[in-house]
């Protein structure tokens, strides 16, 4: 129980965090991107924070426990095709939309169509992967192509 209120905890102090910068605007992000245009720098500087805290907190962790550094660093796993993909996907996903996961189901609280089909395409998309990963186990990568 005490896990699961310091989640909700966590959730919460972001969503508020979120909101405050205003990063749930799908706007700031489109702008941060428009570097030929009207650009802004807010998104640059919440990017900035959250680095500096992350930076900070890994760098304690480390000093802390160095025996299980190991399995802090992506379980020692190389960057391969899927994580370069998957990054790709990502970005372009979060530049057309202006939004990225967090942040869009903050936004589902407005109401707005906007958040909804992100959030809808992007549960569609989580069930399509594991459907995809289970055929592949399987039947195998050969059971994907197209005939």
């Amino acid at each position: 129980m005490k896990a699961l209120l310091t989640a909700l905890g966590c959730g919460a102090l972001f969503g508020i965090g979120l909101c405050v910068s205003g990063m749930t605007d799908p706007m700031n992000v489109t702008s941060f991107l428009d570097v030929g245009g009207k650009w802004s720098p807010n998104l640059g500087g919440v990017m900035l924070g959250a680095i500096a805290v992350h930076f900070v907190w890994l760098r304690w962790i480390a000093r802390r426990d160095e025996a299980t550094r190991e399995a802090r660093t992506a379980n020692g796993k190389r960057v391969d095709l899927a994580l370069v993909g998957g990054a790709l996907l990502f970005g372009i996903g979060w530049g057309v939309s202006g939004y990225c996961p967090g942040p869009a189901i903050v936004s589902l609280s407005s109401g707005a169509l906007g958040p909804l089909v992100f959030v809808g395409a992007m549960a569609a998309g989580v069930v399509l992967n594991e459907g995809v990963r289970w055929t592949i186990k399987r039947f195998g990568k050969d059971s994907l192509a197209v005939r």
